[in-house]
């Protein structure tokens, strides 16, 4: 199939293939414009370009809309988190599709993406039914999936450049990790003791070891060591619907640990173990074989979401201070700080992927701790001044 080159300025090319005619005998010819140093180079990208029109794989980007590329961009991630997928394609089709989806890829331009984010931010578009605008980090969020689309068209070469990556990211606060202070956490434990034990084992294992709730729901006992005083993180579970509740490999690699547990905790669990048991005997042939720590009556993996709903109501009926869940991983983290534990093992006890990660995070209860450490000093050189005089 025969080709050639057209220079289009400093280093674009447009390379132009014939395929034959068209139904009103017109000749047909695919366009597409290359960034390339040289005409040689031009000319190889032009044999790419030609291999692809004869065996029907080029697609006209004058024919592609938003919504058809977006399609095909999510067919291509098979490595996306089953959380994950849903979620973009929940913001697709919400907000982004029905925006721009019938636009023609190439004709969109960081104007309409510009309009899109204002109206983003506008009363009345979360579908939640709550008054007020979408969160800065929702927004953000919009963003980064615009432009991890728009990367793949240019990687694809459906487009030369990416029209998100010339609009400014809306600016999402960072908030400052909610956690207990040693007051509020006695309260908690007191109260706490009148709870059944397996919600007293979650707490304590939330609290004890830092682990995230998918992590928690995702634990099997064979995942503990009941005689080294270890568990295992492999696997965490979510729920989507369609899908039900199912267990996904971690967070990331560093994700997957073993890790000590307090022994006050695995005194818990070993309690928990044996009461699940004689639940198992009484519900007989009912229960479902799981081997998870955390199960319904019959059995079945608890859905993630019941320990959220759970330890809310708990709060409120106690009086005690509000905190969400993953509280309780914060509050682990801030009392391993104060502890004076070294950064590298706090983040390899988290599941962090490196200490950045958890100084980021942390950055508040490291200044709190550097505060006190400069009291300290401040007594010991004040005492040592005094001695002198």
């Amino acid at each position: 199939m025969a080709g050639w080159v057209e220079s289009r300025g400093k280093n674009k090319w447009r390379l132009n293939v014939p395929d034959g005619t068209g139904p009103d005998g017109k000749r047909i010819t695919h366009r597409k414009v290359v960034e390339a140093t040289s005409e040689r180079e031009a000319k190889k990208l032009l044999d790419v370009f030609s291999a692809e029109v004869q065996k029907g794989q080029y697609i006209a980007p004058s024919k592609l809309t938003f919504k058809e590329f977006s399609q095909k961009w999510l067919e291509s991630k098979k490595d996306l988190a089953p959380k994950t997928l849903y979620r973009y394609k929940e913001i697709l089709n919400s907000r982004i599709l029905p925006a721009m989806g019938h636009l023609k890829i190439e004709d969109i331009k960081p104007f309409h993406i510009m309009q899109f984010y204002g109206n983003l931010q506008e009363p009345g578009i979360r579908e939640d039914g709550k008054e007020g605008t979408l969160s800065p980090a929702t927004v953000l969020y919009h963003h980064r999936l615009l432009t991890n689309i728009f990367n793949a068209a240019v990687k694809w070469q459906i487009i030369l450049t990416n029209p998100a990556l010339r609009v400014e990211a809306p600016k999402a606060k960072k908030h400052k990790a909610t956690s207990y202070e040693e007051e509020d956490t006695a309260a908690l434990l007191s109260a706490l003791e009148e709870q059944p034990l397996k919600f007293q084992a979650i707490v304590y294992i939330a609290l004890g070891c830092g682990l995230r709730r998918g992590e928690i729901m995702g634990l099997e006992w064979k995942d503990i060591d009941l005689t080294k005083g270890t568990l295992e993180v492999r696997q965490s579970s979510q729920y989507l619907p369609g899908h039900g509740t199912f267990a996904k490999s971690p967070k990331n690699e560093s994700s997957e640990r073993i890790i000590a547990v307090p022994t006050e905790t695995m005194s818990l669990l070993k309690q928990h173990r044996v009461q699940q048991n004689e639940q198992r005997l009484q519900v007989g042939g009912l229960w479902q074989a799981s081997d998870r720590l955390f199960t319904t009556w019959d059995g079945k993996p608890m859905h993630p979401d019941s320990i959220t709903k759970w330890f809310s109501g708990f709060l409120k009926n106690n009086n005690l201070s509000p905190l969400p869940f993953h509280g309780l991983r914060h509050t682990a983290a801030s009392y391993m700080i104060k502890a004076g534990i070294p950064l590298k093992n706090i983040a390899s006890r988290l599941g962090h992927s490196s200490p950045n990660t958890t100084l980021n995070i942390y950055a508040h209860s490291f200044k709190s701790v550097d505060a006190e450490a400069a009291n300290k000093m401040n007594d010991i050189l004040t005492t040592r001044k005094k001695g002198q005089a």
